[in-house]
């Protein structure tokens, strides 16, 4: 929790929380998909996704040319409720 003004940044956004609610509800997502499901240019969420990996919200992985995101569950679940959790991504 040493990163709890990062978190709360992270969160404070709609477009984070969009993305962390199509990453909540896949294993893993391309950012090739993200740039398409999101009305945004690319440096814009690429500036998003770099919060929300600050803060520990979400992983990448690299897989050749591409990076593949997916939520942290571990950190959301230490963070959020479980009802907040539920409210949010399901």
């Amino acid at each position: 929790m040493n990163n709890i003004d990062l978190i709360f940044k992270a969160l404070s956004d709609p477009i984070r929380l969009e993305i962390l609610k199509k990453l909540y509800s896949a294993e893993s997502v391309c950012v090739c998909e993200l740039v398409n499901i999101f009305d945004i240019s690319q440096s814009k969420l690429s500036y998003h996704l770099k919060l929300l990996l600050s803060a520990n919200l979400i992983d990448k992985t690299a897989r050749g040319k591409w990076n593949y995101y997916s939520v942290n569950r571990d950190s959301i679940s230490k963070i959020l409720t479980y009802e907040v959790i539920q409210k949010l991504f399901l």
